[in-house]
């Protein structure tokens, strides 16, 4: 059967495959450490819970207007104002499927063949295959640990062309749970202030944040919001993984050209989840506090864990809930008669013969390291280090 070719350079996400293979091998009883995927373990808040029941016992179960319901799109305009400091009217708003399908319409609509978009690696997995889907080419500028995983501002303006399209920027990021530095993200903007690209903000991480403050690239350079894009959603802050809400918030022909792609594919989000995300904008912020401080006592347990392993070592994040680790030191060890030699097989191994669900490096751009989700109980966790250290001791 013949498929379309747009199709033939994506690959399935790693993340959600071995989330899937996981979960499967769970379902026939096996016991599986899953720290592959990025969810958190925390239930939905009750006042958001009890948002939905609301919406469905008032019978709020029809389509809305495709961008999504008037007061949701004025909250999340004061939530920007008040946690930002970016200024934008209902109209620059988009309510989205998820912050992904944001990203998505983004490509769809701002992308062309022959246009480019500066990504920095370590790089979420999708964002990639969302530009080549549409058409367009990924340019990627690698970064270093050492440095944070900040990009070198000499590295963007070596790859600027005029048909750099957009630059997408991700802090606190996925896989590194790095947090860019005023003087990182003065250094991105003062490579790309002369050119006319636009840039995209995934802000999904934003609330969780265990060191300092947040920065956007709005708060270093305001001259260059009239071409910034805010992507987010409710699903990391609020634990609402499977409601699929996340909005955009951006120059208005930019939002009006998402909002037609949205038009086209899924129309509204759905309206009881709607109801919802409003109930968490305006809500308590005590709740993700009290989330924020569990996961930095898990981070702290589970990193100082991986670096007191043999052939280890990670870097502490500064947000988010993966560890990012790196696991050259065990590469060109012998197992089962081979050395192993990459972040793939060493994930195969480690769900194989360990039962430890843990990401590849190689699909996200980081080759060396393996990915691994603190968003699960300590004891789980505490599980996944005693594996981890079997898998050292066989491969001495």
């Amino acid at each position: 059967m013949k498929l379309a070719r747009r199709l033939q350079a994506i690959k399935p996400s790693p993340t959600l495959a071995l989330n899937s293979r996981a979960k499967a091998l769970a379902a026939q009883g096996v016991d599986v450490v899953v720290l592959a995927a990025g969810e958190p373990d925390f239930d939905t808040p009750d006042y958001v819970k009890q948002a939905a029941v609301d919406a469905l016992n008032a019978g709020f179960t029809k389509y809305t207007a495709t961008a999504g319901i008037p007061e949701l799109r004025e909250a999340i305009c004061n939530k920007l104002e008040r946690d930002n400091g970016l200024r934008f009217t209902p109209e620059q708003v988009l309510v989205t499927s998820g912050g992904k399908q944001a990203l998505y319409n983004f490509c769809q609509a701002v992308l062309d063949e022959g246009d480019e978009v500066i990504i920095f690696a370590p790089y979420w997995v999708s964002y990639p295959d969302m530009v080549r889907l549409a058409g367009a080419t990924p340019v990627i500028v690698n970064t270093r640990e050492e440095d944070g995983f900040a990009p070198d501002p000499d590295a963007i303006r070596r790859v600027l062309t005029p048909r750099t399209r957009a630059v997408i920027i991700n802090s606190p990021g996925n896989p590194t749970g790095a947090v860019y530095s005023r003087a990182a993200l003065e250094g991105i903007a003062d490579a790309v202030r002369g050119h006319d690209c636009l840039i995209v903000t995934d802000d999904i991480y934003e609330k969780l944040l265990y060191t300092g403050e947040r920065l956007g690239i709005s708060d270093v350079a305001p001259d260059l919001v009239p071409r910034l894009v805010v992507v987010n959603g409710m699903s990391k802050a609020y634990s609402m993984t499977g409601w699929r809400l996340g909005y955009a918030a951006g120059p208005r022909p930019v939002l009006s050209a998402m909002q037609l792609v949205q038009d086209q594919s899924t129309s509204n989000a759905s309206s009881i989840g709607q109801k919802a995300a409003l109930a968490a904008l305006k809500g308590p912020p005590d709740t993700i506090a009290a989330m924020v401080k569990e996961y930095k006592e898990r981070r702290d347990f589970f990193v100082g864990g991986l670096n007191a392993l043999d052939g280890v070592r990670c870097r502490m994040p500064e947000g988010a809930f993966y560890a990012l680790a790196d696991v050259r030191g065990l590469y060109g060890r012998p197992y089962k008669g081979k050395a192993v030699a990459g972040s793939v097989q060493l994930s195969e191994i480690l769900l194989d013969d360990f039962r430890v669900a843990a990401v590849p490096g190689d699909p996200f751009g980081a080759e060396g390291y393996i990915r691994m989700s603190f968003a699960t109980s300590r004891q789980v966790l505490g599980k996944g280090l005693e594996r981890l250290g079997e898998l050292v001791q066989a491969l001495r």
